[in-house]
């Protein structure tokens, strides 16, 4: 199934919270995920998982790791170049490798329902992809490029970057109708995206090195 966005409600403003990082040796963010205690940021070469409470780094891999970060409870998955692996976290093995569905053109990654969710940036689309084979299940069109991607309570958000500006963007599942927008500031741009589970997203903030964690809106 293959669904087209449209534009959607008007933008209202994201609220960022807080603020992390630049790291060391890490001069850009591509993925990000959430473990259920800490945030893990990929930055190219290097898997970095930080405390969300006092900021402090508490793990690194040596990985590649040039797009989107997801984790299912027990594992991580990354998106290297061409390719989705699943690295054991504690170790940093990784445990298996799947082809990424973009060929190399791939963004955002989450977990959600016992598949993996890839953003296509500039195809503009999210697959829900099989995490052992990566065949593609189904594909949802978006009008903007596709940046980040990530589940909670059974909604659907990914982040967009396009020029100087950035949104985070419900939409629905089924159709990939927008349903609510969030603008980041001018200049502040989302590279990766996940939730906490409940109140937070965790944005990837490109080449400034940064995470941001941003209000998630009640309805």
């Amino acid at each position: 199934m293959t669904s087209k966005n449209q534009p959607g409600p008007s933008p209202t403003p994201a609220e960022i919270v807080r603020e992390y990082g630049p790291f060391d040796g890490a001069n850009s963010i591509a993925g990000v995920t959430h473990d259920g205690q800490r945030v893990w940021a990929a930055t190219g070469n290097r898997l970095i998982a930080f405390d969300p409470a006092s900021g402090e780094t508490t793990r690194t891999l040596d990985r590649a790791c040039d797009a989107g970060t997801a984790f299912d409870g027990t594992y991580l998955y990354q998106i290297a170049e061409e390719r989705i692996d699943k690295i054991d976290p504690a170790t940093g093995e990784v445990l298996a490798t799947i082809p990424a569905p973009g060929h190399g053109f791939d963004s955002g990654l989450t977990w959600a329902e016992g598949s993996l969710w890839v953003g296509q940036y500039r195809d503009r689309k999210i697959h829900q992809v099989d995490p052992a084979t990566g065949a593609v299940i189904r594909s949802i069109s978006s009008d903007r490029f596709v940046t980040g991607v990530t589940w909670v309570e059974g909604e659907l958000w990914h982040a967009t970057w396009e020029g100087d500006e950035s949104e985070l963007r419900r939409i629905n599942p089924h159709s990939g109708a927008v349903l609510e927008r969030l603008a980041l500031p001018a200049g502040v741009n989302v590279s990766g995206l996940e939730s906490d589970g409940a109140d937070l997203f965790y944005a990837g903030g490109g080449g400034s090195g940064k995470v941001r964690a941003v209000r998630r809106p009640k309805n």
